[in-house]
């Protein structure tokens, strides 16, 4: 017998996730790492920075999240690679410079906050710089928390940090019945892992599809 179902009917739709769950990090800021350098040393000592074939930009930038205070992070590179010690410098000096809203996901974000779903953040992010952020987007006052790894000691996709969430997100849920977006595929599989329902961020419209998939309203407002 063939069941002929409307997959628009509320009965069929999917239940949303008890809380959603947001990476920031080029989910909604835009972070790119040269423009912090070439603001004060020009594009050319930029591209040298986070494109220098020894000094991996990325894995030194991944420690400084896991803890480590921007004057360690200097430090470092001026131990290993001096001729690299102003880059690491104004990269720090200048970090707002690197980032930028990226507006279709703050209004999808603002739409989940008016449908009354619960948001918090999870994010690598140097605790240091991370509160330069604060001071830049008020869009961020909407989460009810905003877990940081480098307040933490733990970074995605390390299995540790999905324990870090549970505590802190234990008054609104389990986990498992979460949403979370990540731009990271690495980050995606590590939550999945986890029994954590996630999706890979690829760009708002993307995003809106998948978060209808799953049952939200997350048209825009007219």
């Amino acid at each position: 017998m063939d069941l002929d179902i409307d997959l628009d009917d509320e009965r069929f739709a999917p239940a949303p996730a008890e809380a959603v769950i947001f990476d920031l990090g080029n989910v909604l800021i835009r972070w790119i790492p040269q423009d912090a350098v070439a603001a004060a040393l020009g594009p050319d000592k930029a591209r040298e920075f986070v494109h220098h074939p020894e000094f991996d930009f990325f894995a030194w930038n991944l420690t400084n999240d896991a803890g480590r205070t921007p004057a360690q992070a200097v430090a470092d590179v001026r131990a290993r690679f001096p001729e690299l010690e102003p880059a690491a410098q104004a990269y720090i000096d200048n970090f707002t410079a690197s980032l930028s809203p990226i507006e279709g996901s703050i209004e999808v974000l603002r739409e989940l906050d008016r449908a009354g779903v619960p948001l918090v953040a999870l994010t690598n992010w140097n605790a240091d710089l991370f509160a330069l952020a604060e001071q830049q987007y008020d869009f961020l006052e909407i989460f009810e928390d905003i877990v940081v790894s480098g307040e933490e000691g733990v970074v995605k996709p390390d299995p540790e940090i999905w324990e870090v969430l549970a505590e802190r997100t234990d008054h609104i849920g389990g986990i498992d019945d979460f949403l979370f977006i990540d731009d990271s595929i690495v980050n995606v599989q590590s939550a999945v892992e986890a029994g954590i329902d996630a999706v890979q961020f690829t760009g708002p419209e993307d995003l809106r599809q998948d978060l209808a998939a799953r049952g939200y309203d997350v048209r825009p407002v007219a």
